[in-house]
């Protein structure tokens, strides 16, 4: 096998951030990815801004390794495409409104019917099920009701969002997690299943300390900025460079390294430091001391006397630090994919490293409807009049 997924077949019927991520992985892997995008109109994120010749740079980070179909869900011809599609398929992948399948006779029920070695992948943004569901969720929405937003930002100031959708990168990683798990049952017992992912669930994994802290103890954790809650000094300091570094030196061997590349040998025996708990309810005491040396030197001259003592500390990088960085380099999760429109295109690269069946980038993200005819013929064995009906007829 040259990758991990190789003969997989995926049908995607995604769109926004979470379905696109989980099958662009699943791309990654190595499987046959065919994007079902609306006629005419495409992914929501094709319409998103930054635009580079024309094609979204948004919507390319999220659909590499895919083709793309176009389908008018509205005509009764494009749903019965779907279930013909659906039979040549191991995984379905759909992220609409929960029920909405089910109004076009595709549901799981009817699926599975079609194809038992189905996996359906079903991501939402508060499950199939329960009092929620129908509610419109997205990453933002998550990240407020989970209780992760209240956790995040200055202790005197409001709740903030994280500064990338994390929560949709979550749910992907789950649904990845989730749908190679069905794939592995399959392979002993011949069937599939459906799977159940929501933004929300995968949001409330994520405060596992702060929610076993209140069932146990009722206490409720509150927003700390950038310091740790349980270790310290472990915060964000700015340098004389102005610029900001994050220093992570709470533990007691930890600290006695740092204390002697500030060289301040005396606060290893400070009452006020000698343990962790110490140096919690002496946070302030300590950040100050921490504050002043940092801002005595460089941004180098620290990062070169904490990494001397191998006390963690990095810069704050910026984008543009980070698409320079020399270890991210090296391990190519920074690249250039060749566009037929757009051009040279960079983009992060795959994430996960294999020995033996490495992940890869063989396809550019697919221009709207690019492979349609390609899919139609290929799966379902479609004649060009076949095909050429469909279009005049606004199905595909």
């Amino acid at each position: 096998m040259s990758h991990v997924l190789k003969g997989i077949r995926v049908l995607d019927l995604s769109r926004f951030i979470a379905g696109p991520h989980f099958t662009m992985i699943l791309g990654d892997m190595g499987a046959e990815v065919v994007k079902v995008e609306k006629k005419g109109v495409g992914d929501d994120s094709r319409h998103f801004p930054p635009f580079q010749n024309g094609e979204s740079l948004y919507g390319m980070a999220l659909n590499r390794n895919k083709r793309s179909i176009t389908l008018d869900f509205r005509k009764q011809k494009a749903q019965i495409i779907l279930r013909e599609l659906v039979n040549k398929v191991d995984i379905l992948v759909e992220n609409f409104r929960p029920g909405t399948m089910e109004k076009m006779g595709c549901g799981w029920e009817e699926l599975k019917e079609i194809n038992p070695q189905l996996i359906m992948t079903r991501l939402s943004g508060f499950g199939q099920n329960g009092p929620y569901s129908q509610l419109p969720g997205f990453d933002g929405i998550a990240q407020a009701m989970s209780g992760l937003m209240e956790l995040t930002g200055d202790p005197d100031g409001p709740p903030m969002l994280a500064g990338t959708f994390f929560v949709d990168y979550m749910s992907a990683m789950y649904a990845v997690t989730a749908t190679l798990g069905a794939l592995f049952v399959r392979e002993k017992t011949g069937f599939g299943q459906m799977i159940d992912v929501s933004l929300l669930d995968s949001a409330v994994s994520m405060l596992t300390t702060a929610l076993s802290t209140q069932m146990n103890k009722n206490i409720t954790l509150k927003r700390l900025g950038n310091r740790d809650r349980y270790t310290s000094p472990c915060n964000v300091f700015k340098t004389a460079s102005r610029e900001y570094v994050l220093l992570l030196a709470g533990t007691n061997s930890l600290f006695k390294r740092f204390a002697t590349a500030m060289e301040k040998p005396e606060l290893i025996d400070d009452p006020r430091f000698l343990s962790v708990s110490d140096r919690l309810k002496n946070a302030l005491a300590i950040e100050e001391i921490v504050k002043a040396w940092m801002k005595k030197k460089t941004t180098s001259e620290v990062l070169e006397e904490t990494s001397k003592s191998g006390v963690p500390c990095t810069k704050v990088a910026t984008p543009v630090d980070v698409i320079s960085n020399p270890q991210l380099l090296h391990r190519r999760q920074i690249l250039e994919i060749d566009h037929p429109v757009a051009g040279k295109v960079g983009m992060a690269g795959v994430t996960m490293h294999l020995s033996e069946t490495p992940l890869s980038i063989r396809r550019p993200p697919p221009q709207l409807g690019e492979h349609t005819e390609e899919v139609l013929a290929g799966w379902l064995k479609l004649s060009e009049d076949e095909i050429s009906k469909l279009s005049s007829e606004q199905v595909i």
